[in-house]
């Protein structure tokens, strides 16, 4: 297949390196410019965000999420046969406070908003260490889950097939609205669970706590100042604090 990645970061990169490992298309731009990717250590074709959009049957959006608004006009010029993916978080004292996401908007809602295009979450529940070493095969009763939102069913279907090729299983945690039940904050969240660990997960979540608890797990980690958190340390914490 044909992929457009915007954003180099940790998740963007890694979904790069894995998808050319299998022999994809893969081309990535940083929103910021091309030269922003010198000296970068990444897989794909680096190319300018104009032309990171042609040509590519899969868009998938790794930036930040109070960075949306600033490609607009990019994604104006993006073929509606395009999938755009949004694997953005919303973290407040990271991001800045948006106030629709504050007064109860899917994140994801709101980004699909700003793009104003339809969008499938994925990627999002799942830390940068754990998509790129703890995929597995298939057949592993451990395989590890993903949560994967959105409105359009043939679109969903082809992310999980993605999201399964990458090492996955995929829960299809319902629409677009419906994503924020694999938002910061909840039991789904970078916990690594089985798809039925991850179904119940996405059931037992919470909407009007998961903000509080997700400032409660960034709080224990700012507090261990000079404590190194390993990934799984995260995770650990997350399953204890997002089940609470």
């Amino acid at each position: 297949m044909r992929f457009g990645i915007i954003g180099a970061g940790p998740i963007g990169s890694t979904i790069s390196k894995k998808l050319v490992k299998n022999e994809h298309d893969v081309k990535i731009a940083d929103a910021r410019g091309i030269e922003r990717l010198e000296g970068k250590e990444i897989a794909g074709t680096p190319v300018g965000v104009e032309d990171v959009i042609k040509n590519i049957e899969v868009l998938i959006i790794s930036l930040p999420i109070e960075a949306m608004p600033s490609i607009r006009n990019v994604i104006h010029q993006v073929g509606e046969e395009v999938i755009i993916v949004d694997t953005s978080n919303y973290y407040p004292f990271r991001n800045g406070k948006i106030e629709e996401i504050e007064n109860g908007m899917a994140e994801s809602v709101w980004v699909s908003n700003q793009l104003g295009r339809p969008v499938i979450k994925a990627f999002n529940n799942s830390l940068a260490y754990t998509l790129e070493n703890e995929g597995t095969s298939e057949y592993s009763s451990e395989r590890i889950a993903m949560a994967v939102a959105g409105d359009d069913p043939e679109q969903k279907q082809v992310v999980v097939d993605i999201v399964h090729e990458l090492g996955f299983d995929t829960v299809d945690s319902g629409s677009l609205n419906d994503s924020w039940r694999q938002q910061p904050g909840t039991p789904a969240y970078c916990t690594e669970l089985t798809k039925d660990e991850l179904k119940k997960a996405l059931e037992k979540a919470n909407k009007e706590k998961a903000p509080l608890l997700r400032d409660k797990v960034i709080e224990r980690i700012t507090e261990g100042k000079g404590v190194e958190f390993s990934p799984k340390d995260v995770v650990k914490l997350n399953r204890e604090i997002y089940n609470s």
